[in-house]
């Protein structure tokens, strides 16, 4: 898994903390932008955390590069609605390198693993074997309706891959952009950080939150699962370690800081 904060707002703790400032003064945003200094900024943004006022977040957004992760992690990440995507497409796109995640738990079991890896191979060459059978069907169809060759490959490819791709595993690797603002993300934060979150999409989360916690660590300072910033909403699902999940967040921005 790779995952990368590729752009975000320009100083995004000031222009929450202005937006904030704006609800209750009578003087303009660029204004207030001038006259604040980063340890306003930043005093302002834990006053905002303290009294739950979350809307002025949403104007800070981020942006993530994201390689390595699997189509099941995307059916996932796509249910956070408030957010914007932008995937690699199996449609438009013909597998040639086939890659995709193995499950700790199944990558631990010798014999797991190996009829999991022999379950990717069959898959990635079925999906071979039907886009040379749809290709050529395409192809004689699209020369037939007067395309030339060149075009009837273009034509054709693309009309193999689209049927070809739905023997493609939830396994198989995808790469996409994600941009959230930051209200979203801390929710995102509080539901994938969570011990009860998959393991993928909890290990993307964490991934996450680091990238953007060196960038504005006030603003991000309860990124975290529920139970770092109040009571563990799970009931009896809950894992029983919501201490340590503190420790160990709080552990990580000290390593942040310094």
């Amino acid at each position: 898994m790779k995952v990368k904060l590729i752009a975000h707002t320009a100083m995004p703790e000031k222009v929450v903390a202005a937006a904030a400032k704006l609800c209750y003064s009578d003087t303009g945003a660029m204004e207030l932008l001038e006259g604040m200094s980063d340890e306003k900024a930043e005093n302002f943004v834990h006053m905002l955390n303290t009294i739950g006022h979350e809307s002025p977040i949403e104007h800070a957004s981020f942006s993530f590069a994201i390689e390595g992760v699997s189509r099941s992690l995307l059916a996932q990440i796509t249910r956070h609605r408030l957010a914007s995507f932008s995937v690699q497409s199996q449609r438009y796109v013909r597998i040639t390198d086939f890659s995709y995640v193995t499950p700790p738990e199944i990558k631990a079991e010798p014999e797991a693993l190996q009829l999991y890896e022999e379950t990717m191979q069959n898959c990635v060459e079925s999906y071979r074997k039907l886009t040379e059978i749809l290709e050529q069907k395409h192809y004689q169809a699209f020369l037939q309706e007067g395309c030339t060759e060149k075009q009837a490959r273009q034509k054709a490819e693309k009309k193999a891959i689209e049927d070809a791709r739905f023997v493609l595993p939830n396994a198989s690797e995808t790469k996409m952009v994600v941009t959230m603002n930051a209200r979203e993300l801390l929710h995102f934060f509080r539901l994938r950080c969570c011990n009860r979150a998959q393991w993928e999409i909890r290990e993307l989360a964490k991934a996450m939150r680091k990238e953007v916690y060196s960038i504005a660590p006030a603003l991000f300072a309860q990124a975290g699962a529920a139970c770092c910033s109040g009571m563990c909403p799970e009931g009896k699902m809950t894992c029983g370690k919501a201490a340590q999940v503190r420790e160990e967040w709080e552990m990580l921005k000290s390593e942040l800081k310094s």
